[in-house]
C-alpha cells in the first residue's frame, strides 16, 4: 500500500474529512452514506485504510488530519516525479512542455517559484 497513491473513493473520502476535521466518527458515517451510498462498515473500512497511510487518525471516535491536503498533495507530486522522472523536476517540465508553448504567464510564474527558493536557499 503505497502512502500517496489513493483510489478515486478514498481520494474523495479524504478531501470530505479534510473538509469537516476534526469530525465524529458517526457524522462521518452519516456523510459516507449521504455523500456515496456506503453502510456504516463501509465508512469503517475506508477510514481505517486513510488512516493506515497515516493521513488521519481516528481518537476516541473522533477523527482529525495527521497530514493536511497540500502535504499529501505535495507527497504526491514528489512520488510521481521519482517514479517517472527518477526525481528530476527539469526532466518532468522538459517532458511536460514537449511539443506545447508555456505561455508568458507560466514562464512569469516559474521564474517567480525559482526566485523565492533561491531566497528561501540564502536565508536558510
Amino acid at each position: 500500500m503505497e502512502r500517496f497513491k489513493l483510489g478515486e473513493m478514498e481520494q474523495r473520502f479524504a478531501d470530505l474529512i479534510w473538509e469537516k476535521a476534526p469530525v465524529s466518527t458517526s457524522e462521518l458515517v452519516r456523510l459516507g452514506e449521504e455523500n456515496f451510498g456506503w453502510k456504516r462498515t463501509t465508512t469503517y473500512t475506508m477510514l481505517k485504510r486513510l488512516c493506515l497511510r497515516g493521513l488521519f487518525a481516528n481518537e476516541g471516535g473522533t477523527v482529525r488530519a495527521l497530514m493536511g491536503r497540500e502535504e499529501f498533495q505535495a507527497g504526491q507530486g514528489e512520488q510521481f516525479l521519482q517514479e517517472h522522472f527518477d526525481g528530476s523536476l527539469p526532466r518532468f517540465l522538459a517532458a511536460f512542455t514537449r511539443g506545447r508553448r508555456l505561455r508568458a504567464e507560466e514562464v512569469e510564474e516559474l521564474k517567480k517559484l525559482i526566485d523565492e527558493y533561491e531566497e528561501e536557499g540564502d536565508n536558510g
